[in-house]
């Protein structure tokens, strides 16, 4: 395996660029903004958008969340969320509140949500892909005349049909009105329904509503090894977090606020896998000498002469 080392400037730079374009996102048009264009795209974005963030996720209505939709998910009209409208000045009063795509000669009007089998958009009835059909109007298929509109038999995981959900956009008060989290404000560009780490994951295996927070303790509360990883370890009690050179209560124990390097954190998995080559080899070594034991004795004859 082959390694590739950066030195500290370029590492900078590769995480102000990251940051760069999660913030800016697609407003840019593919030109870099200058540092004087981005700071004041910054002071005129972000205020705003921490202001007047939009939520949008799929499901039944008055059901879960079975997909929350974050920059990267795609529309019907086959453009990411990241590529349509999610800024607003001011929130509009009209429902349902509507994204329109920006990719030039698209006449998406709104974003919707298209759900995956594997790695494809489901199809219609009419065996043909959602960019199969036209993205206005009643989404009739270009390319049968039976269509009427797209209709998939497809089944979500949460055991309704596909046409018993809908692409909810929602604002905060919405959401929360709902009884759903909001999670923490942030400054990146086209978030959508996205509040932690297990927001991607379909509804119905997230271990909470939106994947927000960290887990509790009573799901981490069991016994440790000495080769258990520090986020484990912390959860136990067994390695107190401090930040900043200051012991952590057990409230503020809910944030990690110490960053494993890379180092320590491929040295974890290597210990694990070391250990498990270890058993599998004494499982082989056991299961060798239990099959010699077993063997009858053999008893050789000498030939009459």
């Amino acid at each position: 395996m082959q390694r590739i080392g950066l030195s500290s400037d370029a590492a900078t730079a590769v995480d102000e660029y990251l940051l760069y374009r999660r913030i800016v996102g697609e407003d840019d048009g593919g030109k870099l903004f200058t540092p004087e264009e981005y700071e004041e795209y910054k002071k005129k974005v972000l205020p705003a958008r921490l202001m007047n963030r939009l939520y949008v996720s799929w499901g039944v209505p008055s059901g879960m969340d079975c997909k929350l939709v974050g920059p990267e998910t795609p529309c019907f009209c086959n453009h990411r969320y990241k590529q349509h409208k999610t800024d607003f000045e001011e929130i509009p009063k009209d429902r349902p509140v509507l994204l329109p795509c920006r990719v030039r000669g698209c006449q998406c009007a709104s974003y919707i949500f298209v759900p995956q089998n594997g790695s494809q958009t489901v199809r219609c009835r009419c065996k043909h892909f959602p960019h199969e059909h036209s993205e206005t109007g009643g989404y009739k298929c270009k390319k049968c005349s039976n269509c009427t509109g797209f209709h998939s038999p497809f089944t979500c995981g949460c055991g309704q049909p596909a046409s018993a959900h809908e692409t909810l956009i929602e604002t905060r008060e919405e959401r929360l009105a709902r009884g759903r989290p909001v999670g923490k404000s942030v400054p990146y560009a086209a978030m959508g329904g996205l509040t932690g780490f297990s927001s991607l994951a379909e509804g119905y295996m997230r271990l909470d509503d939106s994947g927000v927070g960290a887990p509790s303790m009573d799901l981490l509360d069991t016994p440790g090894g000495a080769i258990d990883n520090m986020f484990i370890q912390t959860f136990n009690g067994q390695n107190p977090l401090t930040c900043e050179g200051k012991n952590l209560d057990t409230k503020a124990q809910e944030t990690v606020c110490r960053r494993i390097s890379e180092e320590e954190d491929m040295a974890f998995f290597e210990r694990r896998y070391q250990e498990r080559l270890k058993m599998e080899k004494m499982a082989k070594q056991q299961k060798a000498s239990n099959f010699k034991g077993k063997l009858p004795n053999r008893v050789t004859s000498q030939p009459k002469k």
